[in-house]
């Protein structure tokens, strides 16, 4: 039939011989992306109204549809015409060809833009749904929606509700954010800054919303400076929309108190994660994931400081709080079994220290093998062994940390800085001079280069570089 009548006849006459009913889905079904989709993914797509016996009967209808028009053993509409793809997997797909065909049917259609509307509609609600810090699972589970995800925010926006908006690009920055690929994730962060500015204006509440999410992921990726310019701009739009007193401005000054944190400059950080604390339990009251969450950063601020009496409640309150609050295998109660794990270790308490660090690594099964906590507990357990002198044991931890960090963050991210100054030490003690100065000269160029030379982590690699040096000098 192709050969004789070309490909566009061969399609127009597949079309006319479809119902009406098949005609409409093959039109919605084109506003999907190039990629496998799920059949519950079309139903949220296709189902529009929110009268829930509506809902149960249109339900009915559309399994009516898919038995007689998805299934080739029905009646042999578009998947026997190879006009939509089962896959072996049972999801479906379009021909890029197909999909292009039933777009151009979709347009003549009066209600296209209806169509596109509940389809930007049901994505959002499904980008809604992805948590700031997914494991494996819920990963796994929303993978397949992402490329149609993406698919609206490249070429349907113009059918975003206004409020919709945030809700789409923070469901795609956050995806690829939580899983620690933090170069997928900045496109759709600053696009999402851009979108709502040429849509909402200059002051907005979803633009300071906007700025505080791409400073939040520049603080990830170790651009401090780029960081503090967005939340110090999100602060002052927060301020002058909400006033100086409101409860959301907590969020902000911890976020800030972050910044100055990862800077070296612990003593702006205290008053600012103190202030966002007492603001946060007189919103959200005494047992909530924020509370414990600020309960965690003021705590961090601490033994950096060696303020560890300080510290300690801070962290085993979080750590309970998350526990009650949002389970055993939550990413956060991995963060707080290492951040106690480190404090125990940083005191000297290796026995209480180590379990807490296994139990943290043990985790690994629900984040993920690659994952910024995974390489967090390999690198805090490795200096536990380290300071044991269980140096075989802490070798291969220092190096796959360092693997996971550089895969996820680049080659000059502070944590890979921290990582090669913690393998150097290693070596060092083993008496590998050798190995450890180099090692000790890149962490060294690093934090020069993003902290600079005055944090107190620069200091500290370059006193262990001048320290070995020493020792070879002076045997």
């Amino acid at each position: 039939m192709t050969a004789q009548l070309g490909l566009a006849a061969a399609l127009e006459l597949s079309w006319q011989e479809l119902p009406p009913e098949a005609q409409q889905l093959g039109c919605r079904l084109s506003l999907f992306a190039q990629a496998p989709f799920d059949w519950l993914l079309v139903e949220k797509c296709v189902i529009e109204t929110e009268d829930e016996d509506d809902s149960e009967e249109e339900q009915e209808e559309l399994e009516e549809l898919r038995v007689r028009v998805a299934w080739p053993t029905a009646n042999r509409f578009l998947v026997n015409r190879n006009l939509l793809q089962l896959t072996e997997h049972k999801t479906y797909r379009l021909h890029q060809l197909i999909r292009e065909f039933f777009q151009t049917k979709l347009a003549q259609l009066p209600e296209a833009d209806s169509y596109k509307r509940s389809f930007c509609q049901a994505m959002v609600a499904v980008a809604k749904e992805i948590p700031d810090r997914p494991t494996r699972d819920q990963i796994a589970a929303v993978s397949l929606a992402i490329s149609h995800l993406a698919e609206v925010a490249r070429a349907l926006t113009d059918w975003l509700r206004d409020e919709d908006l945030i809700g789409l690009f923070m469901g795609l920055g956050g995806f690829y954010k939580g899983q620690g690929t933090y170069d997928q994730s900045e496109p759709w962060y600053k696009q999402c800054l851009d979108i709502t500015r040429s849509r909402l204006g200059e002051n907005h509440l979803d633009i300071a919303t906007s700025l505080n999410n791409l400073g939040l992921l520049y603080w990830s990726m170790g651009h401090y400076h780029k960081a503090e310019l967005l939340l110090l701009q999100c602060l002052e739009m927060k301020k002058q929309l909400l006033g100086e007193e409101d409860h959301k401005l907590s969020t902000n000054l911890n976020n800030l108190g972050l910044i100055y944190h990862a800077q070296g400059r612990y003593h702006e950080a205290e008053p600012l994660l103190l202030q966002a604390l007492d603001m946060t339990k007189q919103w959200r009251g005494e047992n909530h994931p924020d509370i414990a969450t600020s309960l965690n950063n003021l705590g961090i601020l601490y033994d950096d400081q060696r303020n560890y009496p300080e510290a300690e409640p801070l962290f085993v309150e979080a750590l309970d709080m998350r526990k009650l609050l949002l389970g055993q295998d939550h990413p956060d109660v991995a963060q707080s079994l290492n951040n106690l794990g480190l404090l125990y270790y940083n005191q000297g308490r290796y026995h209480k220290a180590e379990p807490l660090f296994v139990q943290a690594l043990d985790m690994r099964n629900v984040l993920g093998e690659n994952h910024a906590h995974v390489a967090l507990s390999l690198n805090n357990l490795g200096l536990l062994y380290h300071v044991q002198s269980r140096f075989d044991e802490a070798e291969p931890l220092f190096v796959e940390a360092l693997d996971i960090r550089k895969k996820l963050l680049g080659q000059y991210h502070p944590h890979v800085a921290e990582s090669l100054n913690n393998l150097a030490n290693l070596y060092r003690s083993m008496g590998c001079y050798d190995q450890a100065e180099p090692i000790y000269v890149q962490a060294l160029e690093i934090a020069e280069r993003k902290l600079g030379s005055n944090h107190p982590k620069t200091v500290t690699y370059r006193d262990n570089l001048e320290r070995l040096r020493d020792i070879r000098n002076n045997p």
